[in-house]
């Protein structure tokens, strides 16, 4: 799930080496903080915040069987 997140999220910036993603993990949740250069943000986050969620939907979508829910947050 982890690589996936990264593919997506580096396909949307241009400075591919800022890229930096964490995870938290519990019973319920998984929560991934997503890390990018501060002049990518706008790209990853998108119009209306568009991009970020489907983003989110995706991960959403690929862990459903694992019964937790899951978190997407990005910083710069």
């Amino acid at each position: 799930m982890e690589n996936l997140l990264k593919f997506l999220v580096e396909n949307l910036v241009e400075d591919k080496s800022a890229v930096e993603i964490s995870k938290e993990e519990d019973e319920k949740t998984i929560t991934y903080r997503v890390k990018v250069a501060e002049n990518d943000i706008g790209k990853v986050i998108g119009k209306n915040g568009k991009t970020a969620n489907s983003v989110r939907t995706i991960m959403k979508s690929v862990t459903a069987k694992l019964h937790k829910k899951v978190f997407v947050k990005f910083e710069d």
